[in-house]
């Protein structure tokens, strides 16, 4: 014997003495000491053996193949074998016949077990050369090690060589095909069988509905179904079962209870295949009817059901029910601590249902942890707000050396770094995946840290991160685009939005894109734009998506295109549920329609299909209080007593708001003193309301008894009342505070300084208040403005209105209520009159019942009273009670009693309990001599029991904060 140099025999002179019968093959498997396959073909080193292969179109592509082709494919630096040592070799008796075919068998036999690239070919040559390659058994094993071993393309040309193939050859080819993720070639070659009018069986379907679900062909199923029941199949159960996982990949779970109904014997897997699926496509509680029938039928569940019907209670939050399979579970042996699977379930069903000490408890108990439990333990605490232990899980993970975070807790502890804007935590989250290299492997990684970004308000963060990801999907793109929207970059975000588009076909799109953008069409100038975004929504046949209607209804409120709104929430008559109605209710109390507000919540209520929730009652309690209709909102509060949701801290606020708005304080403060535990908002509410109302010095009391962490919103309220008070010790210490705190950079508060110096009598103090600050606010520019009004330097405003003009900052209608006070009180009518008719048509603002008040005051100071009474005649419309009692007090101060009087009447008629009218056209008398006229006006007023606000003045003797 010759050996080679790593010290295994010389496989050539073994194979000479086999086929020179010089030696059984028993005994060459022994001296071989199991070597023989792996030794032989590296020996001979054979490429390129088998000619055939099919093409993409499943053509079969013959090839000549003689003695000569297996010789030419030997290279002769690999081999000590001469060509022509095949053809030297004598005849072989039957005795050699039968102990070859034999080894030919064993070897076939043994190399399932291990199958190298190189393992088939080398049997490939023996049993060609030997005779028996058209033995339909040897060639099906050949096949079928071909295929293990990821060698398809030789399956194939073995194949299409056989001259006889049987069922078995078929079906050994679609495996091997099958195995080497060869789908759609395989489906071919089944759909050739079948063509062919080769016989079948069960296998072969089996085979057939592998590569259907592997390509998520569900729709096919029905096909492999019926030549099921032609070919009388059905009752196998691995079919059945294999057709009921197929019918319910593809979303018809009807068809695969169909499959289950008319099983003839169901096993274990049929059962857990039904109940699975079920639980799979949120069908929860047919889910457990399954399980009930299965313990009926008499047949055992095993770890894979109880994990499922426990899900099945997590889902629905039934934890009684998931406390009574616990106990099923225990009884029937499934100790918990001992599997897996099924202790992570129950950990996720007590977490899920809100019990997280019994979740812990169960993690502790358990003996094999596994990363899944780590993750449900994890997510348990993060879904039930525990944020600090679920870091506590994380960083007790990473000191392990047995388990280590994987995808899933790295994604999950990222979505709480975003949910609770943990900038600092989710970077180091991301230097965290950069070090094990997750991102690379995994896209869902960078997806989640996109999102993160976003939530946190690092929109260039994740921009980049989204701009150097390669390999991007479709998530990627809908996280960007929502980064985008969630921190007011609308135009980039349409801008990515017009990208995807254009590179993603429409069959990929998902209802998530069309979520993303929508609520970046946030104004009248993106109408155009989210009209677009609705077809494109509609063509993509999202129309009768209850969610995507919903918030294009969003959209079209937000656009203010009311008239669509409402035309799409009568459109899903039949589908639209109680978030339609909120869409609306609270849409439209939140961009400032009121009215409509309420009108929705009175069709919600007179259709009677469904009740309302706390976002109803948000809605419309914030369209009360912007109405002043105190009756209505009071009414809404008793709705929220009676359906016990008045408890609800952020509904609380609501109502202090409200209260605050209508001049209600006393029930403001009522409502903020039932507040069990007030947050910082409730705080904020209720100091707001105080000092809104002209109660600054409640509002500065309240102050003191704070019980939380103030914020720019609380020195906001705490200013406004100092302002009332003409008082600066508090806001000068306030101001203090404000700086120590780093606050006073905030527009907000700058504005809010301003009117506070300049209300108390510092003017220079508020111009330096607002010259320092960094950013400026249109609040701080109107503040001033008003300011200098007040102050009667008109002049001052003009010029700081020019400036404004200037930096670029627009307009609004606070900016010429201040501006035009300020020509009213310094004289200037011709400027103040050039700024209203240009207030329309250059700045794009509408003129409001306040810019006429102010324009009737400045033509009745500049003694214009007819004037004034043309000018309100002129507008068109009947115009509110401040513009009358202008010109009311302008013909007081003149002496003008006929046009008094007319302005008198209008008031009467309009609030007839208003003694300031009665009192002030009776001082127009008075002035003028006519006591007649004015002693009736005063005896209206007592005999109505009408009583005029008593003014009052005030000494600070208190100042301390």
């Amino acid at each position: 014997m010759v050996f080679a140099a790593a010290g295994k025999p010389d496989m050539t002179r073994c194979w000479i003495m086999v086929r020179k019968s010089t030696i059984s093959p028993e005994r060459l498997r022994l001296y071989c000491s199991g070597h023989i396959i792996c030794s032989f073909s590296r020996s001979l080193a054979l490429r390129n053996l088998i000619p055939g292969y099919f093409s993409s179109h499943f053509h079969i592509r013959k090839e000549q193949h003689d003695r000569h082709y297996f010789t030419s494919a030997v290279s002769s630096q690999d081999t000590l074998i001469d060509r022509k040592v095949f053809d030297e070799m004598p005849n072989r008796d039957n005795k050699t016949v039968e102990s070859s075919f034999m080894f030919i068998r064993d070897l076939l036999r043994s190399s399932m077990v291990r199958a190298e690239a190189e393992t088939p070919r080398s049997i490939h040559c023996f049993a060609l050369k030997s005779g028996f390659l058209q033995d339909l058994h040897a060639s099906s094993q050949l096949l079928t090690l071909y295929g293990k071993a990821g060698d398809f393309a030789s399956s194939l040309g073995l194949f299409s060589e056989l001259k006889v193939k049987d069922v078995i050859a078929w079906n050994s080819v679609i495996t091997a095909l099958n195995r080497n993720g060869r789908s759609t070639v395989a489906l071919g070659v089944f759909v050739e069988m079948i063509q062919k009018g080769t016989e079948f069986d069960s296998t072969t379907l089996l085979l057939a509905l592998s590569a259907l679900s592997s390509l998520s062909l569900s729709k096919v199923c029905p096909v492999v179904h019926c030549l099921a029941i032609e070919a009388g199949l059905v009752s196998d159960s691995n079919l059945c079962n294999a057709l009921m996982n197929l019918y319910a990949q593809g979303e018809d779970l009807s068809s695969a209870e169909c499959v289950f109904t008319r099983m003839e014997q169901r096993d274990i897997v049929s059962w857990n295949t039904i109940v699975t699926k079920c639980l799979a496509s949120g069908q929860y509680w047919k889910s457990l009817k399954y399980f009930k029938s299965m313990c009926v039928s008499g047949q055992e569940a095993d770890n894979v059901t109880f994990s499922s019907v426990i899900s099945s209670c997590a889902s629905l939050e039934e934890i009684s029910l998931g406390e009574s399979f616990h106990g099923l579970v225990i009884r029937s042996g499934y100790v918990p601590e001992a599997y897996v699977s099924v202790a992570n379930s129950i950990i996720s069903m007590y977490a899920k249902c809100g019990d997280i000490d019994s979740a812990e408890t169960v993690f502790e108990n358990l003996l094999c942890k596994d990363v899944i439990s780590w993750n449900a333990i994890l997510n348990g605490f993060a879904s039930n707000g525990m944020f600090q232990e679920a870091f506590g899980v994380f960083k007790e993970m990473q000191s392990l050396n047995r388990i280590q975070p994987d995808i899933a807790t790295v994604v999950t502890v990222t979505s709480i770094c975003g949910d609770r804007c943990l900038s600092l935590e989710g970077r180091a989250i991301h230097g965290y995946t950069l070090g094990r290299e997750m991102q690379s492997r995994a896209l869902v990684v960078v997806n989640s840290l996109i999102d993160m970004y976003g939530k946190c308000g690092l929109t260039k963060q994740a921009d980049l991160l989204f701009k150097i990801t390669t390999d991007r999907d479709l998530v990627s793109w809908n996280s960007m685009i929502s980064a985008f929207v969630q921190n007011g970059f609308t135009r980039e975000a349409k801008s990515l939005f017009k990208e995807v588009v254009s590179e993603y076909s429409r069959s990929k799109f998902s209802l998530s894109t069309v979520l993303a953008i929508l609520p970046s069409c946030c104004s009248s100038d993106s109408l155009i734009f989210g009209k677009s975004v609705h077809c494109w929504q509609l063509k993509l046949g999202f129309g009768n998506n209850i969610l995507s209607a919903n918030s294009v209804i969003n959209m079209y409120i937000g656009c203010r295109d009311l008239t669509s709104a409402f035309l799409l929430l009568e459109t899903i008559s039949e589908t639209r549920d109680l978030a339609s109605w909120n869409s609306v209710i609270y849409g439209c109390a939140s961009n400032g329609h009121y009215l409509e507000s309420l009108r929705a919540f009175q069709a919600m209520s007179h259709e009677g299909k469904v009740s309302h929730d706390m976002i109803t009652l948000l809605g419309t309690i914030s369209a009360c209080g912007n109405l002043g209709l105190v009756s209505e909102g009071r009414c809404f509060h008793g709705l929220a007593i009676k359906t016990l949701i008045e408890s609800e801290t952020q509904l609380q606020n609501t109502l202090i708001t409200m209260y605050g708005r209508c001049k209600d304080i006393d029930s403001a403060v009522k409502v903020f003193g039932l507040i069990s535990d007030p947050n910082l908002c409730s705080w904020n509410c209720v100091i707001s309301a105080l000092s809104q109302n002209k109660a600054g010095t409640e509002a500065v009391q309240l102050f003191r008894k704070l019980e939380v962490e103030p914020n720019e919103i609380t020195f906001v309220g705490l200013l406004s009342a100092s302002a009332q008070l003409w008082s600066t010790g508090y806001g000068v210490q306030a101001h203090c505070y404000l700086i120590r705190r780093g606050f006073q950079a905030n527009p907000f508060i700058s504005a809010a300084l301003v009117d506070m110096y300049s209300s108390c009598g510092r003017l220079e103090t508020g111009v330096k208040v607002f010259r320092n600050s960094g950013v400026r606010s249109i609040a701080a520019w109107n503040s001033l403005i008003c300011a200098y009004g007040f102050h009667g330097k008109g002049e001052k405003a003009m010029e700081l209105f020019s400036e404004m003009s200037v930096s670029g900052m627009e307009p609004n209608k606070s900016t010429f209520i201040s501006l035009l006070s300020a020509c009213s009180h310094s004289g200037f009518l011709e400027e103040g009159l050039k700024y209203y008719n240009q207030m329309e048509d250059k700045f794009g603002v509408k003129p409001v019942t306040e810019h006429r008040v102010c324009v009737v005051d400045m033509l009745g100071r500049a003694g214009k009273l007819r004037e004034a009474y043309e000018f309100i005649k002129g507008i068109g419309e009947p115009q509110k009670a401040g513009v009358w009692g202008a010109l009311l007090s302008a013909c007081n101060y003149h002496g003008d009693t006929e046009l008094g009087k007319e302005a008198a009447e209008v008031l009467f008629e309009m609030e007839p309990d208003n003694a300031s009218y009665y009192i002030s056209l009776s001082n127009t008398y008075v002035g003028l001599g006519g006591w007649e006229e004015a002693v009736r006006l005063r005896k209206t007023v007592e005999d109505k029991a009408l009583k005029k606000l008593p003014g009052y003045s005030s000494i600070d003797v208190s100042v301390g904060l």
